[in-house]
């Protein structure tokens, strides 16, 4: 199972980032293998697992898409669209796009006391609070990833996700 991960993920690494649809295809399929290594405490485990969007962002129709074939375990996918940080609840991740970058302090502050990965697509957000922000390299995506900010929030990721992140103290 690692093996077959680090594989997957290295080949889609090497893949180019062309246009915005298929950036956003591949974050996509990123963010479906982070849940696959990283741990949810056990009141997370069950009913929907939740991934929350900020704003408006085309990453919202290929998270649906993917919603509709597959799972997190034994939990399936609901995606929900937040217009404002107000209106975010428990959610297991939260998707922060580049024009909401801006909106990260209330958004860390709406999360307090949930068990829930943010992650973002705009530089220097790992160190804004993100757990996980996606980043391009020349024509590679890539991600930042600064355990501490998930571990607060409760989640446990896994070794095989720190050797593949590029990783901020």
């Amino acid at each position: 199972m690692k093996l077959k991960f680090i594989i997957s993920l290295t080949l889609l690494l090497t893949f180019s980032v062309g246009t915005f649809a298929q950036g956003e295809k591949l974050q996509t399929v990123f963010i479906y293998n982070f849940t696959k290594h990283i741990e949810w405490p056990e009141n997370m485990r069950s009913g929907d697992f939740i991934i929350g969007v900020i704003g408006n962002s085309p990453i919202i129709e290929e998270l649906e898409t993917l919603a509709k074939s597959r799972k997190v375990g034994s939990q399936p996918i609901m995606v929900k669209k937040y217009r404002t940080s107000d209106e975010i609840g428990s959610c297991h991740i939260i998707y922060v796009p580049t024009g909401r970058s801006g909106d990260i302090g209330s958004i860390l502050n709406r999360i307090k006391g949930y068990s829930t990965l943010v992650i973002t697509d705009k530089e220097g957000m790992a160190s804004a609070g993100a757990a996980i922000n996606f980043v391009v390299d020349g024509s590679k995506q890539k991600f930042e990833l600064k355990k501490t900010n998930a571990t607060k929030y409760g989640l446990k990721v896994s070794s095989d996700l720190e050797r593949l992140a590029i990783l901020i103290k």
